[in-house]
């Protein structure tokens, strides 16, 4: 072992490998994502729902017709949450942040799972998918709360997506919301080895249950530096009026030392695999929606941005008017992330859960040695008489 002055420190741990996984992998060299193997560009352009990409990240495959049908089955049936959960929700503050109110309510849950405290890895994975259904209900809940509307169950006639928008807006979606939804959870549902998705590990490794590591997950994500970038893009977006003022806009932002947001990538060199399939969708959306400014004042950035500082966009920036498109308010956006992010995050856990080891890290001591103690009654008299 090495002593403590020779040992480095990776500060975020950049660069430290801490796990082995199937799940995905992020090629940041080459700008690729994979989800099991596949590229997230041939999933992206043969419009893959988000039910599939829930099936494949939990069991390696994508399903067949009959197995995807009654998996989409399974997720409905098991959507509805506890009203003594929704009470709590009802109870809380109104200014409380959508992700403050879903770390508590995925927390209460756990005391309400059928499945309890059995922590075995079958009941686990009855958890996970219980949690993957459970958490659009709870988001959707809470913004029709937070709206005086009546609150809303899933119809079993509809796909998992077309239930998250119909319980959102109160209507069956049409099909092309249906797919730019999918499109954006499908895209958001996993990425190797992040913050969120570590500390889920983290949890499970201590061989917590999976509710809490999800909670764990829940309140890493909501940290601004990970989840919370979409929203911030939205406010810029809100700030300029016209396409005239984007390039004073910018200019003044990067005089002032301050960070684009929805730019740059900690992995990706280049763009974020990503951000190529939701700046297709935003176009699409906001001109389906009659606000095709509000995409072109958005390329306009990423235009500037990239011929000013060489820096592409990430995937919170389209994300940002993608949902802005679809209807989902500001505050609301990192949950969304939360409800996309979940099967990966199950994924997660049951993989740990299957290879187990306690991660536990160790760290550079830099303070100080060998500090003589005071009694405190010694340490009263010098203090009086300073």
């Amino acid at each position: 072992m090495k002593s403590v002055k020779e040992q480095t420190v990776s500060r975020g741990l950049e660069g430290v490998v801490a796990a082995e996984t199937d799940i995905s992998f992020v090629d940041g060299a080459n700008s690729q994502l994979y989800y099991k193997g596949y590229n997230i560009h041939d999933i992206a352009e043969h419009n893959a729902s988000f039910s599939e990409i829930i099936y494949l990240l939990l069991y390696s495959e994508f399903p067949t017709n009959n197995e995807l049908r009654a998996f989409r089955r399974r997720i409905i049936s098991e959507m509805r949450v506890p009203t003594q959960v929704i009470t709590m929700m009802e109870l809380l503050p109104p200014s409380t942040p959508p992700m403050t109110v879903l770390r508590s309510a995925v927390s209460t849950l756990a005391s309400f799972d059928p499945d309890g405290d059995d922590n075995s890895l079958e009941a686990s994975e009855h958890k996970g998918v219980r949690l993957i259904a459970q958490i659009p209900t709870l988001v959707m809940s809470l913004y029709r709360i937070r709206n005086n509307l009546n609150i809303l169950s899933p119809d079993p006639t509809l796909t998992v997506t077309s239930n998250i928008l119909y319980m959102l807006h109160g209507k069956v979606p049409d099909e092309r919301y249906i797919n730019a939804m999918d499109l954006l959870l499908m895209l958001h549902a996993d990425h190797g080895l992040n913050a969120s998705t570590f500390a889920a590990r983290v949890t499970a490794s201590t061989r917590s249950d999976i509710h809490s590591a999800v909670t764990s997950a829940i309140g890493t994500l909501k940290g601004p530096l990970h989840g919370g970038a979409n929203e911030r893009v939205m406010s810029m977006l809100k700030d300029i009026i016209d396409i005239s003022e984007v390039e004073e806009y910018i200019d003044s932002l990067l005089a002032q030392g301050q960070r684009v947001m929805g730019f740059g990538h900690r992995v990706y060199k280049k763009e974020d695999p990503r951000a190529r399939h939701l700046r297709r969708m935003s176009e699409e959306l906001c001109t389906l929606r009659g606000n095709k400014k509000l995409f072109d004042i958005s390329h306009r950035i990423e235009n500037i941005v990239l011929k000013k500082k060489g820096i592409y966009p990430n995937v919170d920036f389209y994300s940002a008017t993608v949902q802005h498109a679809l209807g989902i308010p500001d505050d609301f956006f990192t949950a969304i992330f939360a409800i996309a992010r979940t099967p990966g995050w199950v994924a997660h856990i049951l993989e740990q859960y299957r290879d187990n080891r306690l991660i536990r890290p160790t760290s550079k001591y830099i303070g100080l040695y060998n500090r003589e103690y005071i009694p405190v009654e010694k340490r009263m008299k010098e203090q009086e008489g300073a």
